[in-house]
């Protein structure tokens, strides 16, 4: 495929089919050059930096995460939506593990693409509304908030490392890792003036 009709977005798509493929830490520009036909150069028209696709790439993919977490939650509350939430979750992060771990990254993101991008918002928004389905408020919020991004996080990096090598299947200790976040967020303990 030659340079005609390369876009940003088209850059940015091929830079996460890498991730996928090769590990988002693995990407280049020139690889991303040789999958699109095009000389290095040619990408610098549409991004800046390695480091601005990879921001690029990220926001790609928390558009993405964020679309089917909305798709699986829609119409659901209490430990329906969270059950959808976090099977979303983990399903992107085996369909698509390095666009995943673009999101879980660390990565300076042009703060005028950032500013546009809804999939980090909408995440935000869609976090705090399931939450608040179990009558949470602040700052219990953001402090649940932080305990599934762990959890979810947690589980999902373990997994696709091979850490779960016990004759138990992940799928299980998933299954009952949810129930047991249910039971918590729905005895969650308030927050009292002095708590550090």
């Amino acid at each position: 495929m030659g340079r005609a009709g390369l876009t940003a977005e088209r850059v940015t798509m091929a830079g996460a089919e890498l991730a996928d493929d090769l590990g988002l830490d693995r990407v280049t520009m020139s690889q991303v050059a040789r999958r699109l036909g095009v000389k290095d150069a040619s990408l610098y028209t549409h991004v800046r930096s390695l480091e601005d696709l990879r921001g690029r790439i990220a926001l790609l993919a928390a558009d993405e995460k964020t679309i089917r977490i909305a798709e699986a939650t829609a119409g659901r509350a209490g430990k329906d939506a969270l059950i959808a939430f976090a099977n979303a979750w983990r399903e992107y992060a085996h369909r698509h593990p390095g666009r995943y771990m673009a999101t879980q990254t660390p990565i300076r993101i042009d703060p005028g693409l950032a500013a546009e991008a809804p999939g980090p918002r909408r995440a935000v928004e869609l976090t705090y509304g399931m939450l608040r389905g179990y009558g949470l408020a602040e700052p219990d919020l953001t402090d649940a908030v932080r305990l599934l991004r762990s959890t979810f996080h947690g589980f999902v990096a373990l997994e696709a490392a091979g850490g779960f090598a016990h004759e138990r299947s992940p799928q299980q200790s998933w299954t009952r890792a949810l129930d047991a976040l249910h039971t918590l967020l729905e005895h969650w303990p308030p927050f009292r003036e002095g708590d550090s």
